[in-house]
C-alpha cells in the first residue's frame, strides 16, 4: 500500500519480463507461472473462489496479481498457444506459513522475531479469517503440476489451477496464534489499531476442485499440522541458534511427504 509502483513493477511487468525470456527460448518446454489468491476481485464469498472467476484487486498488491493473470493469459493465447513444444499455466495460493519466511508485515514471521526477541507483538486483525497452508502444500501442488506438463498433458496448456488448505481449514488469526501457544509458550500479543488494516480482507479462500480433478492433487495437512510445522520450527529457530535447523527442514519435508504416502494421496505414491 505504502509503494504502489513496487507492486505492479514486481508483478505485472516482472512476469512480462519472465513471460518474454521463455518466448526467447526454446528450450523451456515446461513452466509454472505462480501469483496469488489475490488475484481474484474478492467479494467475500463463503465459498471457494474457482479459476473461472472474476480478476481484480481492491488494493495495488491485489490488482498487480490480477495483472500478471492477464499478461499470461495475454501471451498464452499470443505466443505460447503456437509453440508445440511448451507447455505453460499458472498456479495461485495464499495464506502460505512455514518455516524459513522473513518477510516484514506477515503474521508468523513477526511474532516469531518478536519472541525471538522476548518481546510481544502488535497484531492489526486478530478475528481476519484465513485458510492458512504450510508452504510445502502449494510446493507439492506447482510441483504436480509442472510434472504433468512436462509429461505433455496439453488439456492442462493455458490454464490456472489453485493450491490451498481443505475447505474446513479456515482460523482466524487469533486462533492460530493460539494455536502456536501450544508449541511455543508464553507467547504472547498485543493488538494495535492500524490504519492499513481496513485494506485487508476479511475472509479470502480458494475452491481447489480444479486440481483434484485435473492432477489428482489434494493437500496433507490439518490445521493442527500445519501449526506444529510452522511453529516448531521458528522455535527451534531461536532456540537452538540455527545449529540444526537444516537438519529440521529436511526431517519435516520427509514426514511431509511419508503423511502424503500414508494417506494415499495419488502424486505422492507415483
Amino acid at each position: 500500500i505504502e509503494d504502489p509502483w513496487l507492486n505492479y513493477t514486481t508483478n505485472a511487468i516482472g512476469t512480462l519480463n519472465v513471460l518474454e525470456e521463455i518466448r526467447r527460448n526454446p528450450s523451456v518446454v515446461s513452466c509454472v507461472i505462480i501469483t496469488s489468491d489475490k488475484c481474484y476481485e474478492n467479494v467475500e464469498w463463503e465459498h471457494g473462489y474457482r479459476e473461472n472467476d472474476a480478476l481484480g484487486g481492491k488494493d495495488p498488491y491485489s490488482a498487480s496479481k490480477a495483472c500478471a493473470e492477464i499478461i499470461f493469459k495475454s501471451h498464452f493465447r499470443t505466443y505460447f498457444k503456437a509453440i508445440q513444444s511448451l507447455r505453460i499455466a499458472t498456479g495461485r495460493a495464499g495464506n502460505v506459513i512455514g518455516g524459513g519466511d522473513w518477510a516484514k508485515d506477515r503474521i508468523v514471521p513477526d511474532c516469531a522475531k518478536a519472541w525471538g526477541a522476548k518481546r510481544t507483538p502488535t497484531i492489526r486483525s486478530p478475528f481476519a479469517t484465513r485458510p492458512w497452508q504450510h508452504v510445502l502444500e502449494p510446493i507439492s501442488g506447482y510441483l504436480s503440476l509442472a510434472t504433468r506438463l512436462y509429461q505433455d498433458a496439453p488439456n492442462l496448456n493455458g490454464e490456472s489451477f489453485n493450491f490451498g488448505p481443505p475447505a474446513d481449514v479456515n482460523a482466524t488469526v487469533e486462533t492460530l496464534l493460539k494455536e502456536v501457544q501450544k508449541i511455543w509458550p508464553n507467547s504472547g500479543w498485543e493488538v494495535e489499531a492500524s490504519k492499513l488494516s481496513g485494506k485487508e480482507a476479511g475472509l479470502l479462500k480458494l475452491s481447489c476442485d480444479k486440481a483434484l480433478a485435473r492432477l489428482t492433487w489434494k493437500p496433507v495437512l490439518n490445521f493442527e499440522e500445519t501449526v506444529r510445522f510452522t511453529g516448531s520450527w521458528y522455535r527451534a529457530f531461536y532456540e537452538s541458534k540455527n545449529s540444526s535447523i537444516s537438519e529440521l527442514t529436511k526431517s519435516q519435508i520427509s514426514e511431509y511427504c511419508q503423511l502424503a504416502k500414508v494417506r494415499k494421496l495419488p502424486w505422492a505414491l507415483t
